[in-house]
């Protein structure tokens, strides 16, 4: 987050407009805000995580999660390895993992920001997104995900490799269950994406990205009290 800051504000200074893209909602609003983000785990913590999920994988540590923090657990995929790794990593800090988390609370959706910013959102018609969704699978698949995922896997994939979207789907070759994921994904994005304050949508269905391009200049140029940085 503050390479982020300080990025964006060289680029200001510089005379610059710079463009934020995201991607990740929490980390593009850490970009355009001043969360409160939780601190990292003491060192150590993370590494001994990692190890024990190597050796007994991630269905043993979320059963000492469900033990240890039921209500938790009972929230958090079984497999899903990032986010048991990360509710022990608070535990192991001291830190209920039920308290609010940034990405769920006010701070996430506030208007503020700390330079004035046009926030534009795309969207797309649905059948037309999962459609897109499916075809860049494919693609995916055809120039040889499959296989790097395997070889990552064989390298001993760290934790946040694995939670890549689609690397389990990929390394068990179960191209349908990476695009039903993909899906899902898009589906949260759109959700999170609508419940931001300020936000301009623009559809891009049946549209070229020159046309995109231009409606994104217009609602710049039509702000002057907002400019820069764009999201």
């Amino acid at each position: 987050m503050p390479l982020a800051h300080h990025e964006i504000d060289a680029a200001l200074a510089a005379g610059r407009r710079p463009i934020v893209v995201g991607g990740t909602g929490l980390y593009l609003r850490a970009a355009l805000t001043d969360l409160d983000l939780r601190p990292p785990p003491a060192a150590g913590v993370r590494e001994g995580l990692e190890a024990r999920l190597a050796a007994h994988g991630v269905a043993a540590l979320h059963a000492d999660l469900a033990a240890r923090a039921p209500e938790t657990a009972v929230r958090i995929d079984p497999a899903d390895r990032s986010r048991v790794v990360r509710a022990l990593e608070l535990l192991a800090s001291g830190v209920d993992p039920r308290a609010e988390r940034p990405e769920e609370g006010s701070q996430l959706w506030t208007t503020d920001a700390r330079r004035p910013t046009v926030l534009c959102g795309l969207v797309a018609a649905r059948d037309a997104l999962y459609e897109r969704i499916e075809r860049r699978v494919d693609e995916m698949v055809a120039a040889g995900a499959i296989d790097q995922v395997r070889r990552a896997d064989s390298a001993g994939a760290s934790v946040t490799a694995r939670a890549a979207l689609g690397f389990d789907e990929l390394l068990a070759g179960d191209v349908e269950g990476m695009k039903r994921r993909s899906r899902k994904l898009a589906k949260r994005q759109l959700t999170w994406m609508r419940k931001l304050g300020g936000l301009r949508t623009v559809e891009v269905t049946g549209r070229g990205p020159d046309e995109v391009a231009a409606e994104l200049a217009h609602l710049y140029s039509a702000a002057p009290n907002e400019r820069a940085p764009a999201g």
